[in-house]
């Protein structure tokens, strides 16, 4: 299963937010780190937002943080409010009723355990279980912001 780039970077954003837990995230910022536009950005953070994963914070000096601690948010949980779709062959949709195996299809069955084993693994991992905030802080310029931020205070 291929996950949408929606997904990919409602994920990545979880994971910059609890890489720089106890501050403030910008949109801006995070869009820098992962070069991509801010806009896009925004559009990904209203699932995000609606289910508790991310608290936006308005105002000049306003940001997005982690809604609720990075290990109770795992990948499973994301993944199920950022894609639309899990069929992975036709007769997963509806379209697949005019099927005549559709109710004993040895590869809908197949299908379906591979798609369950699938969701099983990624509620075993959480947003802090992927995050090394030492490495990923490094690799995302937070430690380079912060430092700029506190000079121009």
């Amino acid at each position: 299963m291929r996950l949408t780039r929606q997904t990919n970077y409602a994920i990545r954003i979880l994971m910059y937010c609890a890489a720089n837990e106890g501050n403030l995230s910008r949109i801006g910022e995070i869009a820098q780190a992962y070069t991509v536009s801010e806009l896009f950005l925004f559009k990904i953070l209203q699932p995000l937002v609606e289910n508790g994963f991310i608290e936006t914070v308005r105002g000049r000096n306003g940001g997005v943080k982690l809604g609720k601690p990075a290990k109770d948010i795992t990948l499973f949980d994301v993944v199920r409010v950022t894609e639309e779709n899990f069929s992975m062959a036709e007769c997963f949709d509806n379209d697949g009723a005019d099927c005549p195996l559709i109710d004993s299809c040895g590869l809908n069955s197949a299908l379906r355990k591979a798609l369950n084993a699938f969701f099983e693994v990624l509620a075993q991992y959480t947003i802090e279980d992927i995050v090394d905030k030492r490495d990923v802080r490094a690799l995302l310029g937070i430690d380079i912001i912060e430092k700029r931020l506190a000079a121009a205070s």
